[in-house]
C-alpha cells in the first residue's frame, strides 16, 4: 500500500493540513467551566522548566570548568549560546505558530527540549555541550513563543492578569529551585544530571499539552507553507531569513564583545571590532525589517502605542532579575559566607518574585491599574537593589533581595498584560514571541554585564557598581511604563 493510498491521494497542502490539525481536548476536560486553568497549568509547566534550566546552569559553571579544563569566559557560553538562539528564534517561531498552530508548536517544544537535554548529559566536550544547548534553545523557543499567547487568549479577560501572574510565579519557582537543585545534583551525582532531570518533566509536558491545551488550529484551516505565495496581490508568507540572520549576528557580536572584555581569549582590539559589527548589523536589521514583507520583529506591532516601551521594560525587568542571581553569590561568598548559605539567600529573590506575581499583588489597593503596579514595582526593585549595593554583604542582604524580588513580581506580569492588550488578537503569538525575546535578551545581558563588572573591578567593587547601575535602570523603568488605550 502506497502513501497516496493511505492519505487518499491528498496533495501536499492537504496532507500538511491533516498532519498539523490539532486534536481537541477530551469532552470532560473541554466541558469543565474551569478548563482554562488546566491550560494555564500546562503553560506553567513549560515556564517552570525554562527558568529552572536558566537558573541551574550558572551553578554548574565551576564543575564544567574543572571537567573540561576550560576558563569561565569559555564555560559561560554554555548559557550564552542557549540565550542567543532563543533570542533569534522567538519572533520567527511566534510568526510560524500563528500559521501552523500554537498547541502543535508548544508540544513539539517539549519534545525537542527533552531530547536535547538527554544529549547534553552525554556530551563529551564543552563545545558538544554548547551545541546541545543551542538545540535546547530551539525547543525552549517553541514553548516560550507561545506561552504568553496561549494564556492571554485562553482565559477570560477578567482573569488574564491573574493567569499571567501565575505563569510568572511558575517562572519564579523554577528560578528559585534551580540553585538548590543544581547544588544537590552536582554535589551528590554529577553535572550531567542537571540536564537529565529535564527529560521526565518534558515527557509530562507533552502528555499534559496533548490532553489539556485547547486546539488553536482546526481541521480544514488553511496551512501556510514556507516560501512565497500570494493572497490577492500581496506576498505575505515569505520567511524573513535575512532578518533572523541579522538579529542573530547583532546579538552574538554584542555578547562576544562583552565576553571578550570579561576574559575570553581574543585580542583586545576584538572588543571594538565586535561592538562596531554589532552596531552595523543592528542598523542593517532596522532597514531590513522596514522593507520585509513578513518582518520577524514586526515594526507595525513595535510601533503600536504601549508596545515599544513595554518591550523595553520587559528587557529591563529580566536584566534586573538575573544580575543579582549572578552577583549575589559572588558578593556573599567574598564576605565569608558558605556557598550553600549564599545560594539560600539568593533564592529569596525569585521566591519573592513568585509570591508577588501570584498573591502578593492582592496586598495592593484594588483600584490600582496595571500602569500603577508597574511603576510601584519598578521603584521597589530599585530600592532593593540600591540597599543590596550599600549594605554590608551579610545576612541583612536577605531584606534587599526580598524587596527587589517583590517589586519585580509586581512589575513584570502587569507589564506583560499591558503589552498583550495592545497587540491585535491575530498577532498574539508574534507579540508573545517578542515579549519573550525581550526577556531572553535581558537575561543574556544581565549575565554578561555581571561577569564583565566582576572581571573589570573585582568581585566586591565590580558587583556593587553593577548593582548601583541596575538601581538607576529600575527607576527609569517606572518612567517608561505607559498606559494602553483599548
Amino acid at each position: 500500500m502506497s502513501v497516496s493510498d493511505i492519505f487518499g491521494g491528498m496533495n501536499a497542502t492537504a496532507l500538511a493540513s491533516r498532519l498539523l490539525t490539532e486534536r481537541p481536548r477530551p469532552r470532560g476536560v473541554a466541558g469543565w467551566r474551569h478548563a482554562h486553568w488546566l491550560a494555564v497549568g500546562t503553560v506553567c509547566l513549560g515556564a517552570f522548566l525554562g527558568q529552572l534550566d536558566a537558573s541551574v546552569i550558572a551553578l554548574v559553571f565551576p564543575a564544567l570548568g574543572r571537567h573540561f579544563d576550560e576558563g569561565f569566559a569559555a564555560v559561560e557560553w554554555v548559557a550564552l549560546a542557549y540565550l542567543l538562539v532563543l533570542v533569534a528564534l522567538l519572533a520567527p517561531i511566534g510568526w510560524l505558530s500563528d500559521l501552523v498552530g500554537r498547541k502543535t508548536m508548544y508540544i513539539g517544544g517539549f519534545a525537542v527540549f527533552g531530547l536535547s537535554s538527554l544529549g547534553a548529559g552525554f556530551a563529551g566536550s564543552l563545545w558538544a555541550l554548547v551545541g546541545c544547548r543551542a538545540v535546547q534553545a530551539v525547543g525552549a523557543a517553541m514553548m516560550q513563543a507561545n506561552s504568553v499567547a496561549l494564556v492571554a487568549r485562553g482565559v477570560p479577560e477578567h482573569a488574564m492578569r491573574r493567569a499571567l501572574g501565575i505563569q510568572a510565579s511558575a517562572q519564579g519557582l523554577g528560578l528559585a529551585l534551580g540553585p538548590s537543585l543544581g547544588g544537590l545534583l552536582v554535589e551528590h551525582a554529577s553535572w550531567r544530571w542537571v540536564f537529565w532531570v529535564n527529560v521526565p518533566i518534558a515527557v509530562f509536558g507533552i502528555l499534559a499539552g496533548w490532553y489539556l491545551l485547547p486546539r488553536t488550529r482546526t481541521a480544514g484551516a488553511p496551512v501556510a507553507v514556507l516560501g512565497p505565495h500570494r493572497t490577492g496581490s500581496r506576498e505575505d508568507a515569505r520567511f524573513d531569513l535575512p532578518g533572523m540572520l541579522l538579529l542573530t549576528g547583532a546579538t552574538t557580536t554584542l555578547l562576544l564583545a562583552l565576553s571578550t572584555a570579561s576574559g575570553l581569549p581574543l585580542p583586545g582590539w576584538a572588543v571594538a571590532v565586535l561592538l562596531l559589527a554589532s552596531a552595523a548589523l543592528t542598523l542593517a536589521l532596522v532597514r531590513q525589517e522596514r522593507r520585509a514583507a513578513r518582518p520577524i520583529l514586526a515594526p507595525g506591532l513595535v510601533n503600536t502605542p504601549g508596545v515599544r516601551s513595554g518591550l523595553v521594560v520587559a528587557l529591563i525587568g529580566y536584566l534586573l532579575l538575573f544580575c543579582p542571581l549572578v552577583l549575589g553569590p559572588v558578593l556573599l561568598t567574598g564576605a565569608g559566607a558558605s556557598t550553600a548559605h549564599a545560594g539560600l539567600v539568593v533564592t529569596l529573590l525569585p521566591a519573592a518574585f513568585a509570591f508577588a506575581a501570584t498573591v502578593g499583588a492582592g496586598l495592593l489597593p484594588r483600584g490600582w491599574s496595571d500602569v500603577t503596579r508597574c511603576r510601584f514595582g519598578a521603584l521597589l526593585a530599585a530600592g532593593g537593589l540600591l540597599l543590596f549595593a550599600l549594605l554590608p554583604a551579610s545576612d541583612v542582604a536577605a531584606a534587599p533581595l526580598l524587596t527587589a524580588g517583590y517589586g519585580l513580581g509586581l512589575l513584570l506580569p502587569a507589564n506583560n498584560a499591558l503589552v498583550m492588550r495592545a497587540i491585535p488578537t491575530q498577532c498574539s503569538a508574534v507579540g508573545g514571541g517578542m515579549v519573550n525575546m525581550a526577556r531572553s535578551l535581558g537575561t543574556a545581558l544581565g549575565m554578561a554585564l555581571s561577569v564583565l563588572g566582576v572581571h573589570l573591578a573585582g568581585a566586591e567593587s565590580g558587583g556593587r557598581t553593577v548593582l548601583f547601575v541596575l538601581a538607576a535602570v529600575a527607576a527609569a523603568a517606572a518612567l517608561l511604563t505607559r498606559p494602553v488605550r483599548a
